[in-house]
């Protein structure tokens, strides 16, 4: 944690506590809130604040006279310590709006705390769906993905695939339960069925019982319903029993992180969905470049800190325009007015549920013999236009929607 505080305040020139005059009410405070220890580290962690201080670098560093500054603080997963930390945000930081915020029950949390202060609550590394459902808020963006396209998008177009037998292996929390539920439904809806599922908890070594009953079970396909470091470790004991020949390993949450930390070789034939890939066109070339000369690690970027990125630009934009930034409310209204556009997710627009559209793009892990590099890694197998993707707007019951 040392390590990583000291690569924040070297690299990005952020400070990780605001005691300074610099952090007064004129400023405008952006908070990065997520996992910087565990087991989603490098899946938002250091990366997503990076992303944020690009963005603030890019818009000017300013908005008229008001500086932007970024600070950033490790909500080790729990949903106590989350909580806490966005309120003293909120109260004794001037923090403005709060961005990132992985694991579902913290960012539903944040998502209260921020109606609650007239604050801005903008979820990339959130997945959520009920965000932009029953617990839609007029001072919520839910930005990258939710758990609902994720499942949609899945499941119908790896069923129409010819794959229509399904096991679930998932993590044993409510991001888990919504992504086998939404993934379930329209793998049902597409004309599949589901053979059966089993729940780990979070942070398992050891997958063996799991996936000795997935074997079993008759079904051709594995979906992982999880993340981060689970997602890895299952992918990587699926392949030592040799699941990768027999089934199609599927998982909502597989991105460039748990390909190049499991190996091409093992992660072969998977399929995944992301609204964002680094080699995607020359705008998300450009970012990756100036990203990885940035990262510890040297890392391309993911969909979630890409999510950081294109989600604070707009931010800043809905502010430049004329929006409060001491009135939440008010920026998210400005947000939802004004066109989403940026060189990594295109054009798109934000729904008056707080849901964020764009394209969402169902990947394959290429054969190694194609790949020309550590991270060249996916190739595109189809495109699915962002109202197609997202859950239809009458059909989440927010209450913001007429």
């Amino acid at each position: 944690m040392a390590k990583i505080m000291g690569w924040l305040a070297v690299l990005l020139g952020v400070s990780l506590c605001a005691t300074s005059s610099a952090r007064a009410a004129d400023a405008i405070t952006i908070g990065v809130l997520n996992d910087q220890s565990g087991i989603y580290a490098d899946y938002q962690g250091i990366g997503s604040v990076i992303a944020a201080q690009m963005a603030v670098e890019d818009f000017g560093g300013k908005v008229g006279d008001r500086p932007v500054t970024v600070v950033t603080a490790d909500h080790q997963n729990k949903t106590d310590v989350g909580a806490t930390i966005a309120r003293q945000w909120f109260d004794q930081q001037h923090v403005s709006m709060i961005a990132d915020v992985p694991n579902s029950a913290i960012a539903l949390a944040v998502a209260d705390l921020a109606r609650e202060k007239n604050k801005v609550f903008i979820g990339s590394g959130a997945g959520a769906a009920v965000l932009t459902g029953e617990k839609c808020s007029p001072n919520t963006v839910h930005w990258t993905y939710d758990t609902w396209e994720l499942g949609n998008v899945l499941g119908h177009a790896v069923v129409a695939q010819g794959h229509r037998k399904w096991f679930f292996l998932t993590a044993d929390y409510a991001f888990g339960y919504d992504l086998e539920k939404s993934t379930a439904d329209a793998v049902k809806a597409a004309g599949g069925s589901v053979l059966g599922s089993v729940r780990h908890p979070l942070g398992t070594s050891d997958f063996s019982s799991f996936l000795v009953q997935a074997q079993g079970s008759g079904a051709d396909v594995l979906t992982l319903a999880n993340a981060g470091g689970d997602t890895s470790t299952a992918i990587k004991q699926a392949a030592e029993f040799g699941l990768n020949k027999t089934m199609t390993i599927v998982g909502p949450i597989i991105n460039i992180n748990v390909v190049q930390s499991v190996g091409l070789a093992d992660a072969q034939g998977l399929l995944a969905v992301t609204p964002f890939y680094w080699d995607m066109n020359d705008g998300t070339r450009a970012f990756s470049r100036r990203f990885v000369a940035r990262h510890p690690h040297h890392i391309e970027p993911n969909d979630m800190q890409a999510g950081v990125y294109s989600s604070v630009l707009h931010y800043l934009k809905a502010i430049a325009a004329g929006a409060n930034p001491d009135d939440g409310r008010a920026v998210v209204a400005e947000m939802k007015a004004l066109p989403t556009d940026d060189p990594l997710f295109g054009k798109g627009r934000i729904r008056a549920d707080g849901r964020k559209i764009h394209p969402v793009y169902l990947m394959q892990t290429k054969p190694v013999s194609d790949s020309k590099g550590e991270w060249d890694m996916f190739k595109l197998v189809s495109t699915v236009p962002g109202d197609e993707a997202f859950r239809p707007l009458a059909d989440g019951h927010c209450s913001l929607v007429n």
